[in-house]
């Protein structure tokens, strides 16, 4: 038996890639990085998002304790979503990434060409 605990299902990295992997989790967080905003402005600011994926985003990033909702009284009631501390430690990770892509996104999607041409 190994003691290596690297592909354990409740390994923590595995966690972190999880929260990273979903497709629109890393991408409402960066779009959260500059301070609170609405739902419409979010979704504004991200385009390409549907409303509903764009709430149960929102809900798992707050299930996760990455996003804090704040509704607001009056008439009408306004919610905002901000980061919390925990979310904001993971902008570091998500630019990282962002900056790979940047980098080497055309030979990904070369590779992906090559392969389909060759099949």
């Amino acid at each position: 038996m190994t003691t290596d605990q690297s592909f354990l299902a409740d390994c923590r990295a595995r966690l972190a890639f999880d929260l990273l992997a979903h497709t629109w989790n890393a991408v409402v967080l960066w779009a959260l990085r500059d301070g609170p905003l609405r739902h419409g402005a979010l979704r504004s600011r991200i385009g390409g998002i549907s409303q509903k994926v764009l709430t149960e985003t929102l809900r798992r990033l707050e299930f996760n304790g990455l996003v804090d909702r704040h509704a607001h009284g009056g008439a009408p009631p306004r919610v905002e979503y901000e980061l919390t501390a925990l979310g904001r430690s993971l902008l570091p990770a998500i630019d990282v990434v962002g900056a790979w892509a940047f980098e080497h996104g055309d030979d990904v999607l070369a590779a992906q060409d090559r392969h389909t041409r060759e099949r």
